[in-house]
């Protein structure tokens, strides 16, 4: 697929690309560079901050880093345990 970029740098993205991420008119995207490409992202903090504190937590936890101790054995931020010797 191509785009080719209009005089005031812009680009129109292909409709079968737009179609496939759900981009719409409004959504914003995070631009960088890696070498010599340009990366695209959908920016999701939006669609995060909209769904924030909306979720109640399930009985029994306090907070969402004891539901997730229970769940996965560690929370974001704990220290990984040592490595076990065999």
């Amino acid at each position: 697929m191509d785009a080719t970029v209009a005089e005031r740098g812009q680009i129109t993205l292909p409709k079968a690309v737009r179609e496939a991420l759900g981009l719409t008119k409004g959504t914003k995207l995070k631009v960088e560079l890696d070498g010599g490409r340009i990366i695209l992202r959908k920016d999701v903090s939006e669609a995060l901050r909209k769904v924030r504190g909306r979720f109640k937590l399930a009985e029994g936890f306090r907070s969402t880093d004891e539901a997730m101790r229970a769940i996965r054995g560690r929370a974001p931020g704990d220290p990984y345990p040592p490595p076990e010797d065999k």
